[in-house]
């Protein structure tokens, strides 16, 4: 089902870790889903997080595969493998997250351990239907991570249920210090999302005993976009020079091109952008304990659908303005009657990641208990 590029089995005995191959595990290469990388030498000594892991006795049982350089949101990849999304295999499993995702959905590993620089967590646990969390920015180190600069992407965790994504930020982040609130205030977040995907947010809301007033955050579109600048600038700088070799998928081969035409002047004006919508986001949480939205605007696409439908950066409406903020978010699999992956996104203050989990267990305690 191609959701680990290598089987591996290092360490204890205890939970089963999987882990992103752009992220580093020592003597192995770190090749990011990408024949241009192929023959990069192993790294040379372990991730952080997979240093923590390890010395939290954890078991990690292999790297997965991923959308190409992190540079893709649907998680198709024809050199390295596309993971089965287990539940639904008719659809993409998302990206760039999209082994970690399938690995967990699977029961495969018990955590993995993805990133997040445009919603390449949340995505891929909405579509393969289990947790997932973006923390703060900044909260859970970077080093051995690629790409190594960025002032978008976090390291993050992905499990079947939220006990075990609160168990791996406490792995993963010594500081980390799971809390329980009784009185939570809600902020709905007023977005465009389908019907089913706005009804289902709001019932699921009502079943975990959450009432909830509407929030409206203006700057999101601009926001969305100033990500995609930052990103496309970031990911160029990172990444431009592998073009040359001929070797990099199509589609990331495009938007690769795309990117190395941003401009300094529209990094700036990006920038701008960040400092006003990072200030309107704090101010809402200043009203509210948590904003809560949709995931994704709609069900995840057909795999068939997104190999000629180009849109795919769409699905990352909602998620991608926490990355350029740095707010933590957390996504918790919901359905509607069709019985297709749905995400709840939970948004946090910066630093208080343990609230948003603490959330995403309470909406995941009530929906098991009614299933």
């Amino acid at each position: 089902m191609t959701v680990f590029v290598r089987e591996l089995d290092l360490g204890g005995a205890g939970l089963r870790v999987a882990v992103k191959d752009c992220i580093d595990v020592a003597g192995e290469a770190t090749v990011a889903g990408s024949r241009a990388l192929a023959h990069v030498v192993p790294a040379a000594a372990n991730a952080t997080v997979v240093r923590r892991s390890l010395e939290a006795g954890c078991q990690i049982v292999g790297k997965t595969t991923m959308h190409e350089l992190a540079f893709g949101i649907s998680g198709i990849n024809d050199w390295a493998g596309t993971p089965v999304n287990h539940r639904w295999p008719h659809l993409i499993p998302g990206g760039s997250s999209s082994g970690a995702a399938a690995a967990v959905a699977a029961g495969l590993a018990d955590i993995s351990i993805g990133t997040d620089t445009g919603g390449s967590i949340r995505i891929p646990a909405c579509c393969c239907g289990v947790f997932g969390l973006k923390p703060t920015f900044g909260r859970i180190s970077r080093q051995g991570v690629w790409p190594r600069v960025s002032s978008l992407d976090s390291v993050g965790p992905l499990a079947a249920n939220a006990s075990l994504l609160i168990r791996a930020m406490e792995i993963m982040d010594p500081a980390f210090f799971p809390c329980t609130d009784g009185s939570i205030r809600v902020g709905l977040l007023n977005v465009q999302a389908a019907p089913n995907v706005q009804r289902a947010i709001v019932r699921v809301l009502g079943r975990a005993g959450l009432a909830s007033k509407e929030v409206h955050l203006s700057g999101m579109e601009a926001a969305f976009t100033a990500g995609v600048t930052i990103m496309n600038a970031e990911t160029w700088s990172a990444f431009g020079p592998l073009l040359e070799t001929g070797l990099v998928g199509q589609d990331v081969a495009l938007r690769l091109a795309r990117a190395s035409m941003t401009t300094p002047d529209e990094v700036a004006a990006a920038e701008t952008v960040r400092a006003a919508f990072t200030a309107e986001v704090d101010a809402a949480l200043e009203r509210s304990d948590v904003l809560v939205l949709p995931t994704m605007p709609d069900h995840p696409p057909r795999l068939d659908d997104a190999r000629t439908d180009r849109s795919a950066v769409g699905m990352t409406t909602f998620v991608r303005p926490f990355n350029l903020s740095g707010h933590p978010a957390a996504t918790v699999p919901v359905q509607d009657h069709s019985d297709e992956p749905i995400g709840l996104q939970i948004v946090g203050r910066k630093g208080e990641d343990e609230k948003v989990l603490a959330v995403a267990f309470q909406i995941g305690d009530a929906l098991a208990s009614t299933r």
